[in-house]
């Protein structure tokens, strides 16, 4: 059926759009800037700052332009005097409560609220209020949360509400004291929070930030009695550039590697690395339980945010789990054991640092079960994205003008099955192609399983394996992995295999990545555009399936064993158990 399109008229410039397009969404396609606050499209569409206000000729006032609809014949102006006026009141009142220690705000590159200021010529607040919320909150593992610097622009609750499903923020009280906050003003330590972080790329403002660590790391770097080990994700290359003002979607693999060689670390490998061993693993008990009749489906465990949801909201399905560590953890546990023992280092010396896109990696790094045998933790600190951009900032290191570097090698060596890890459909693709060569014992003619990659939320496919039908799912972002939780509870879906991430999109749009504003966050695919570098990196790689990395076989034939060994299990492999949605004793 034909879309019907809406003529209109934006600052008198002729504008023909779909019907049901937003004034918002048309001003843009007349090359027409409309400020926004509170609005994040498919996230937060509720008309509640009112900084996007605009005239529309018969209105009988101001209208908000992300939610009003385009109609035939419309006249609107987004830069009248009223219009103007309307912004700058609305934007002085939000500044008059809030903290403006601009300059040693974690967001003062990257606050949506100054640069609105700026934007709408704000030079002064002639309101104050000397009544603020307290300032810092620490209240969990991986965040600090501010409420001084909250504007309450509900964008963080939509997030956590209508995308990842947990709900656990919302707000409390009417009037000036209304304030964001969990049930009861709990700390966010003490209910059903995944630890994801997607509040905090959802936040315009300093109110919500990861927990920084690089203190720790920097302190590690400057201990002779160290040795400090560190390991990039796969989604870190296709990011990290963003954060020093290259196109989205940038591969910055060399640079990074030599930006960490600059900053001190000792060994440079790359979790790529870790996440085929992944694959080995998990495939290998994907192929048992195919053969023996083992609980399935099978569902991925490497979405740390993913394991806790379903510990907390879903246990029934803990059966179903992969037993695997995910490959942040197997890569902290073979530095501290077969490269240890390689190297002649005690693993108790070695401090591993694994740069994450995810925040929820702060939180798995200090869960107990995955502490090995020697007493060591695999990974001792976590950091984001953000924060290596901050200490190659902070180290004075032009981050374009780097050399390209090359991992060390020992665990260094990856293959474009590992690459595809950081998007969506990745970890499910890189399993289909080690799993799919084993059952058969023939080489694949086509390695590409492209019916799972894609930014869609839920991704379905089937395939004609050794004489077997396999079905298989891959899901990403809490609300989309909870409708497949539910078709699978009442048995109206039914897979063999499933890859569940916690971030919509995947580790590319995970909580830790680089900031963006609303307007690019709205109007701009990130994910595709980071998932595109990893995809473009695999297609040109010499080793594309997780089974030809020389490394693992090597390890493989000097130190586990064979994938599901004995020592395998020992090393790379946990268990998980319920958690309790609400807690009083932590």
């Amino acid at each position: 059926m034909e879309q019907k399109m809406v003529n209109l008229t934006i600052d008198n410039i002729p504008v023909t759009v779909p019907e049901g397009t937003t004034v918002l969404e048309a001003a843009r396609s007349a090359g027409i800037k409309i400020p926004t606050l509170c609005f994040l499209k498919g996230v937060n569409e509720i008309g509640a700052c009112r900084i996007c206000v605009v005239e529309v000729k018969g209105a009988r006032s101001l209208m908000a332009s992300c939610v009003y609809p385009v109609s035939e014949g419309m006249e609107v102006f987004t830069n009248t005097p009223k219009v103007r006026h309307s912004r700058q009141l609305t934007l002085e009142l939000i500044l008059s409560n809030h903290r403006m220690d601009c300059l040693t705000c974690s967001r003062n590159a990257h606050c949506e609220l100054r640069q609105l200021a700026s934007d709408l010529g704000i030079d002064a607040v002639r309101y104050a209020n000397d009544q603020l919320p307290p300032q810092l909150e620490t209240t969990a593992l991986h965040l600090v949360r501010d409420n001084s610097k909250c504007i309450l622009c509900r964008r963080c609750t939509a997030m956590c509400r209508n995308i990842q499903k947990a709900g656990v923020i919302g707000p409390n009280d009417r009037g000036f004291a209304t304030h964001i906050g969990c049930a009861f003003d709990r700390d966010l330590a003490e209910v059903d929070c995944i630890s994801c972080g997607q509040c905090i790329v959802a936040c315009p403002t300093g109110a919500l930030a990861e927990q920084d660590h690089t203190a720790k790391v920097l302190e590690a770097l400057h201990d002779p009695s160290k040795h400090v080990v560190v390991g990039p994700a796969p989604s870190v290359r296709a990011t990290l550039g963003e954060c020093f003002g290259m196109p989205v979607g940038t591969n910055v693999e060399g640079k990074m590697v030599t930006a960490l060689k600059r900053l001190g670390f000792d060994k440079v490998f790359d979790v790529d690395t870790a996440a085929d061993f992944t694959i080995m693993e998990e495939g290998t008990e994907f192929i048992h339980r195919l053969q023996n009749g083992g609980p399935l489906p099978l569902i991925t465990s490497c979405s740390p945010g993913w394991i806790r949801y379903c510990e907390q909201h879903a246990p029934q399905f803990l059966p179903n789990l992969s037993s695997c560590k995910s490959p942040q953890q197997m890569f902290g546990a073979l530095v501290k054991s077969y490269y240890a023992e390689q190297a002649g280092i005690d693993p108790k010396d070695i401090f591993v640092v694994s740069i994450m896109p995810c925040t929820a990696k702060k939180y798995e790094v200090q869960r107990e079960e995955q502490r090995m045998q020697n007493g060591c933790m695999p990974v001792d600190v976590s950091l984001t994205t953000r924060e290596l951009a901050r200490m190659i900032t902070q180290a004075g290191m032009m981050f374009d003008h780097l050399p390209e570097g090359e991992f060390d090698p020992m665990l260094g060596i990856s293959t474009g099955a590992a690459t595809i890890f950081g998007a969506s459909g990745g970890v499910m693709e890189a399993a289909l192609r080690t799993v799919a060569e084993v059952l058969t014992g023939k080489e694949l003619e086509h390695v590409d399983f492209t019916e799972v990659r894609g930014m869609e939320g839920v991704k379905e496919a089937t395939y004609e394996i050794a004489g077997r039908t396999v079905k298989v799912c891959a899901a990403s972002g809490l609300t989309n992995v909870q409708a497949v939780l539910d078709g699978l509870a009442d048995g109206s879906l039914h897979y063999d295999f499933i890859e569940f991430m916690a971030c919509p999109g995947g580790c590319v749009n995970g909580g830790g990545q680089p900031l963006h504003s609303s307007d690019t966050r709205s109007f701009t695919d990130l994910a595709g555009l980071r998932a595109k570098a990893l995809y473009d990196q695999d297609a040109g790689q010499t080793y594309r399936k997780s089974h030809e990395n020389p490394v693992v076989k090597k390890v493989y034939a000097e130190y586990l064993g064979e994938p599901g060994s004995h020592k395998a299990h020992e090393l790379l492999h946990c268990t998980y158990a319920e958690q309790k949605r609400y807690r009083t004793d932590t």
